[in-house]
């Protein structure tokens, strides 16, 4: 199966529209994944258009209309995705989201998180802990980018996929 997540897309807040790029890549996977921070109820429902199916999140600056939940979990192809949009600073990040992915579906599980705008496949307490970045490039991220993935058994390889 073909994933596409992003995360912080952050749209009208802090950047215009998602780009054409992304927009794309939303098109063509199986399934987005997005750990939160649309900015909007318009941004989320053009995301949910674009997708086949979708999985999402609430993130810190979202506004009560997105009517989503902090965790979810989704099964894919034999792997347990727990997506959430995470907390504080780049200190401890990981750890935390790794904490989150635990107490919701166990150590097994993968952790897809966003809100610190920094792309990340790091392990902490034996958990996948992976980050897209931001979509959009607002604040402090340089770059726009998201992850593509195919999970096959169980498995899950993941790429970061940037405009250049």
């Amino acid at each position: 199966m073909y994933l596409a997540i992003l995360s912080d897309t952050h749209v009208p807040g802090r950047a215009e529209t998602i780009p054409t790029w992304v927009e794309t890549r939303v098109e063509r996977a199986d399934l987005v994944i997005h750990a939160g921070d649309f900015d909007s109820s318009q941004t989320l429902e053009h995301i949910r258009d674009l997708a086949t199916e979708f999985v999402g999140v609430r993130g810190n600056v979202d506004p009560p209309t997105i009517d989503l939940p902090y965790v979810d979990i989704v099964e894919v192809a034999g792997a347990t995705f727990v997506v959430t949009h995470g907390t504080g600073t780049r200190t401890g990040y990981v750890s935390r989201v790794a904490q989150t992915v635990i107490d919701a579906a166990g150590r097994d599980a993968i952790g897809i998180a966003g809100h610190i705008h920094e792309v990340v496949d790091e392990v902490a307490n034996g958990v996948r802990v992976l980050n897209p970045g931001t979509a959009t490039a607002p604040d402090p991220s340089d770059d726009a980018t998201m992850m593509v993935g195919t999970v096959e058994g169980g498995s899950l390889s993941v790429d970061v996929v940037s405009e250049g």
